[in-house]
Parts: C-alpha cells; structure tokens; sequence
C-alpha cells in the first residue's frame, strides 16, 4: 500500500526515542496512581506476592472508622525484583510496615509503594538490590555441543537496569548495573549511555497500521495484552521487564533437533526446529512456527503462521507477519546477539528491526506467576 510522505514522517518521529536507559517514571507508566501526591501508611504486613506483571505488598491500617482496613501496594515485576535479590521469605506477615508512596485515584485500598521499611529497620526503596551477584563462571562451559551446534543452552538475561541518580541530583534514570558508578559520579552521561544500548524500532506504518496506532489504547487489557496477563509478541516479550529466558537444545525421539525457549515474563514457550520446513498449512498462533538452521555458528531462524495480535504497543500485527531472527554468540563476553527483522504488509510499510544482547543470567530461570492487581487492570472473575 502506498503511504503518503507526511504520514511516513510522522511515523517516524514517533519512534525515534532509545529504549533501555530511561528516567525512573517512565517504564510502565503509572495510570490512575496519584503521583503528584504523597503519603505514608502505618500498618501490619500481611502478604508479599512477587508476581508479574507488577508485586504487591499487602498490609492492614487502622480506617477512619478505627476498624481494620485493608491495603495494597504496587512494586515492580517479579522478573526482575528477584533478580535484584527479592525474596518473600523477607517479608513475614505480622511485621510492623512503614510505607511511603502514592494513593490511587479511585481505590482508596491501593499505592503505588515507593520504600518501606520493616519493624523500624532500614529504609528500603522499590529499586534497591539485596544482594550483589558474582559473574557467572563459564570456565568449564563447552563452546559446541557434541553434534558441532553453538551451545547457546542455559538462563539468558538482558542487563538489568537499577535506579541512578547523577551528581545533578533529581529523580534519577534506570541506569544499566555496569555503568552505574560511573553514571553517579558523573563520568558518563545519559547520552552516552542511550548511544550503547540496542535502538527502538523505527516504526514506519501503513495507512491502516496508522489508524490502528491512533485507536490503541495503551492502558487497556482489551488492547494491550499486558494487563490480562498474556503475552505480547516474540520480540517484545523477550526483553520487558528484564526477565530470564530459558534455551535447551534437545533431540527429539523421532531424531528431530530442536531448540525450546521459554520466555520468562509470562513462562510462554516456543520452539524452533532445526533444519525444518514450515508445513503447507498451519494454525494461527502467538508464536508461529520457527524453522532455524545455522549458518557457521549463526542460528537464523524463520517464523511465520502468526495469529494476528500487537507486535508491541501500540503497533499491531496481522497473520500475515514474517519474523527472521539470527542469533550469534560473544564468547569473549559471552553476549547472545539477536538481531531481529518483522515484516507485515498490513500494519507496515518497512521492516521494524534492531536488536537486543543477553547474558547468562546470574540468577537461575524461575517460572513467573501472573496475577494483575492494579485495580484498573484487574481481570474480572467469570
């Protein structure tokens, strides 16, 4: 479809923003939460749940009526409070909570937490790491399997991210772990640091894949698959909210080779078939049907048969998109390189294309539980 010079500049210049190293309030936006507002709680912890796409802390505090009156409040994903060393065994119920953060506009139960601090100690802010993970030792890791394939099996995670605040001061940015001093003491700037970090897509759209853009609502579980707890698409979901991805290279008893990944986020699996073909006719799904073959010790992989969805909001896509991803290995740094290219002549009039870089995780996969709490979000009960 022919797509109109303005419409294709516009297009562009929304899409131009890089996407890993960012202020501290823009990840998920913050919806109805009163951020402009602060407030503090004083009450008894009843329940931690470290779940996705966002944890909750559950607490009890006197009402205005002096009876019990229950509340909750929003923290990060499970995915990634973990892997800053978060565990439910720290908060038993029946400790003393102090809670500083925002009200919600609607449900006077619900904040959003900003720190805490348990029976008087330390306070606690909803970034902060617990713990402080040694590198992963790869000194005994074979680089090939026994059949001459890239051993790329194992926990693979994208950097984290930790809340900085530079020598400016303000409210900080999510700095990646490996620049953070340095972006505190002021040897590194935010543009030096966006200009190390895999770019956005530039998204260029057809006339339709425009309009759908403009009707998506972002902050809707209808829309975005985000908030009804399913997932999203192959590539956004493989790095949000920095979660740990799993790959086993297998043979199958028909001796098939194939490659399983289990994406961390909301533990959805996929599985590529090594030195397949992709059948005459197949059932549209979230993940397609991945084909991949090696090319040296590059896997490129082919996937088609996709149900129509949201690539990434508010981008949508048809049952016509084609995904090529081709997959390389830093063994120096032990990097994994995807490189990743998504074509769909419905909602685009270019490819959107980039890439991300995992690493071995430091913390060992875990299968995530979702459960949406935000109470604008949460799923109503058949």
């Amino acid at each position: 479809m022919h797509m109109s010079h303005t419409l294709k500049l516009s297009a562009l210049a929304g899409a131009l923003a890089l996407g890993c190293a960012m202020p501290a309030q823009a990840h998920h936006g913050f919806g109805l939460f009163q951020l402009d507002i602060n407030k503090e709680w004083s009450g008894t912890l009843t329940q931690m749940e470290l779940v996705n796409p966002h944890s909750y802390m559950s607490f009890e505090v006197k009402g205005p009526d002096g009876k019990p009156f229950a509340m909750r409040c929003e923290m990060r994903a499970a995915t990634l409070i973990k892997r800053s060393g978060w565990s439910t065994d720290q908060f038993k119920p029946g400790a003393h909570v102090e809670i500083k953060g925002h009200p919600h506009r609607d449900d006077p139960h619900a904040c959003y937490l900003e720190s805490f601090t348990l029976n008087g100690s330390t306070e606690v802010n909803r970034n902060d790491q617990f713990t402080t993970k040694t590198p992963v030792d790869t000194s005994k890791r074979p680089l090939h399997l026994a059949d001459g394939q890239l051993n790329i099996s194992g926990d693979w995670a994208v950097e984290q991210l930790v809340l900085t605040v530079p020598p400016s001061g303000g409210n900080g940015s999510m700095i990646p772990k490996s620049m953070r001093e340095d972006f505190a003491s002021g040897k590194l700037t935010m543009a030096q640091i966006q200009a190390t970090q895999p770019p956005r897509p530039k998204v260029v759209y057809t006339e339709k894949g425009q309009e759908a853009a403009k009707a998506f609502n972002n902050r809707s579980p209808e829309d975005n698959p985000w908030f009804a707890c399913k997932p999203t698409s192959l590539i956004r979901d493989w790095t949000s909210d920095w979660p740990i991805n799993q790959f086993k290279q297998s043979t199958t008893a028909q001796g098939e080779k194939v490659i399983d990944i289990t994406y961390g986020l909301y533990n959805f699996k996929r599985q590529i078939h090594i030195n397949g073909t992709h059948p005459a006719k197949l059932t549209p799904s979230y993940a397609g049907h991945s084909i991949g073959k090696w090319e040296g010790d590059t896997l490129v992989v082919d996937t088609i048969g996709f149900a129509a969805g949201v690539l990434s909001p508010p981008t949508r896509n048809s049952d016509q998109l084609h995904m090529v991803e081709r997959f390389s290995l830093d063994t120096s740094k032990m990097a994994l390189k995807r490189e990743y290219s998504a074509t769909d002549p419905v909602y685009l009039a270019e490819p959107y294309a980039s890439y991300d870089v995992m690493y071995l995780s430091d913390v060992p996969f875990e299968a995530q539980t979702c459960k949406e709490m935000t109470p604008e979000f949460m799923q109503k009960k058949p």
